[in-house]
């Protein structure tokens, strides 16, 4: 009992490698994804700002908002996927 004991102690104390995080293959359309949405919704925040300091053109804020509603429930509804598919696996038997 001695030796596993010495054994588990010294593997405690040995310092742990923590894994770093590595670009996947396809992480960079992710990544590119989710930058099309910041960006969608920024230039929909811009135009709406636009719109209420300086009356910039109507038509231009129906089509950003209308974009962004967009990408808003685009993303809503990945996100409700996803939590989907986590619940689903929660519920497989062990």
């Amino acid at each position: 009992m001695d030796i596993s004991q010495t054994l588990a102690a010294r593997a405690y104390a040995q310092p742990r490698i923590t894994p770093q995080p590595t670009e996947m293959e396809g992480g960079g359309a992710f990544m590119q994804v989710v930058s099309s949405f910041t960006e969608t919704v920024a230039q929909g925040e811009a135009q709406a700002r636009a719109a209420m300091t300086t009356g910039a053109d109507p038509h231009s804020l129906v089509t950003a908002l209308a974009q962004t509603e967009l990408a808003v429930e685009t993303a809503v509804t990945i996100r409700d996927r996803v939590v989907e598919a986590y619940q689903e696996i929660l519920r497989m038997p062990v």
